[in-house]
C-alpha cells in the first residue's frame, strides 16, 4: 500500500507545467501546459480546489489548440 505524506504547505494537486513556457499570442495559453498567464502567476497561491478547477479546463484547451 502506498501512502502520500503531505506537509502543511505541500499541495496535493501538482502543477501541469511541462517546462515549455511560451504564451501563444492568439489563444493566450501556454504552449506547454495550456494555462493562461494569470493562472500560471496565481498557481502558488491557489488551494487544491482551485488547482483542480484549472486542471479541468486544460483538456478542452489542448483539443482546441489542435484544431486547424
Amino acid at each position: 500500500m502506498t501512502s502520500v505524506v503531505r506537509t502543511a504547505n505541500a499541495p496535493l494537486v501538482p502543477s501541469p507545467c511541462t517546462d515549455v513556457c511560451r504564451i501563444d499570442p492568439d489563444s493566450g495559453w501556454c504552449e506547454g501546459c495550456f494555462r493562461t498567464i494569470d493562472e500560471i502567476a496565481a498557481w502558488g497561491a491557489l488551494d487544491d480546489r482551485a488547482r483542480r478547477e484549472v486542471w479541468k479546463r486544460l483538456p478542452a484547451r489542448r483539443a482546441a489548440a489542435r484544431q486547424p
